[in-house]
């Protein structure tokens, strides 16, 4: 009796040799990721799917025994960090706090802001408010968390307590941590977004797609992350595979543009075409004009290279995310070479376009009009040729 009792402790009920055990270790982490991917993030925070009831109900379950944390809290937070992003109020910005602060207390962060009444009421709506929720996973908020560990330590005895830390560092490091802090901080970005939002792909592609972060925070509501061919989401995967079951139901991606050479004319499907895909038109602006304007310029002492090289990030850059530094390198760069000046002010005007929504259809096509025909009066081809293919964005119609 006692040798059992020695046996379970050691190796717990199944019994698993140490590599079925790290498997199973690789199984409870991704599958509390897809959860908070899938379920707390596309699905409750920014409604990009609709989800069954009963997968959504596990993912619940799992996401209160994994993490203790609860919906409304989790969703109410991401919303404020979108709606009040790099400023005072956001929940978690590294641009306000620091970066040290998000990626080792992020945690700390984020517990502050769920105790703020007034942040669950204006941004957790729409989130489970059944009796389990309010008398089970609200009531016994740290109870998920204790039932975990016994389950640990029952299945795979003592080595269960580890599984157990992992499970429970797993999601406050890597999205309280890595996501809400590089990925705000270091990276790529497909997109000039009014926020610091990076892409950390591929070097943390096992965090459910949310490593994508620039390209979620230039489209929001999109179910799928993913943007360029060569970008994997894990979380489009699994909703992919989850969708074939009918268990989710895809409500919204980001918007492709659509490309018609035949259309030749600036009218109202090119406005609402142009606006519905603008950061793929401004994207398309620093690949197709700037880039190859700055990489005809040509100079012969080393600091003029330097600045030119600088010049590159500078240029495409949002003007919102550029410190006093950055804005006077680019203004001595501009100042002493027309053409990147011309394209630099081109591009400032083509974005003031969007600051026009409210104007009316005619002043906006209009306002379109006019940039087209004073880029092209520049002599500058690239620009030119921009200009042109701006008449050809269509609608797409279902």
């Amino acid at each position: 009796m006692f040798d059992q009792i020695l046996t379970l402790l050691d190796q717990g009920l199944l019994g698993l040799p140490k590599w079925q055990v790290a498997l199973v270790v690789l199984v409870l982490v991704q599958s509390t990721i897809a959860c908070v991917t899938v379920y707390l993030h596309r699905h409750q925070a920014h409604r990009g799917l609709d989800m069954n009831p009963v997968l959504s109900h596990i993912c619940r379950l799992w996401l209160w025994m994994s993490t203790g944390m609860l919906t409304k809290e989790w969703v109410a937070i991401h919303r404020k960090h979108h709606a009040k992003c790099e400023t005072k109020d956001d929940p978690h910005s590294p641009v306000i706090e620091g970066l040290n602060k998000v990626l080792w207390d992020g945690v700390g962060l984020y517990k502050a802001e769920a105790h703020k009444q007034e942040t669950l009421d204006d941004f957790g709506h729409g989130t489970p408010d059944d009796w389990v929720e309010n008398n089970i996973y609200t009531r016994f908020k740290q109870g998920g968390i204790w039932l975990n560990l016994a389950l640990d330590i029952a299945l795979f005895g003592v080595i269960g307590i580890a599984i157990w830390a992992i499970q429970m560092i797993w999601i406050p490091f890597h999205a309280a941590g890595v996501i809400n802090g590089l990925g705000h901080f270091w990276g790529y970005r497909n997109y000039e977004t009014q926020d610091a939002a990076t892409n950390l792909w591929p070097v943390a592609f096992w965090i459910g797609g949310e490593e994508l972060h620039n390209n979620h925070h230039a489209f929001p509501s999109s179910a799928k992350f993913s943007m360029k061919p060569w970008e994997f989401d894990i979380g489009w995967m699994y909703i992919k595979i989850l969708s074939t079951f009918g268990l989710v139901k895809v409500k919204k991606v980001a918007p492709k543009p659509h490309m018609d050479a035949s259309k030749d004319t600036i009218d109202l499907e090119t406005i609402k075409a142009v606006f519905a895909n603008r950061l793929h038109v401004m994207a398309n602006y620093a690949k197709q004009v700037t880039l190859p304007v700055l990489s005809q310029q040509n100079c012969e002492d080393g600091a003029c290279k330097k600045a030119l090289r600088k010049a590159r990030g500078l240029l495409v850059r949002e003007p919102t995310q550029m410190d006093d530094v950055s804005k006077s390198e680019l203004k001595e760069v501009l100042g002493s070479n027309q053409e990147l000046e011309t394209i630099y002010e081109f591009r400032m005007q083509l974005q003031e376009v969007w600051d026009r929504a409210a104007s009316s259809h005619e002043t906006l096509v209009q306002a379109l009009k006019d940039w087209c025909a004073q880029a092209e009066e520049t002599g500058i081809k690239v620009l030119q040729d921009y200009a042109k293919s701006l008449r050809n964005y269509r609608m797409v119609t279902a």
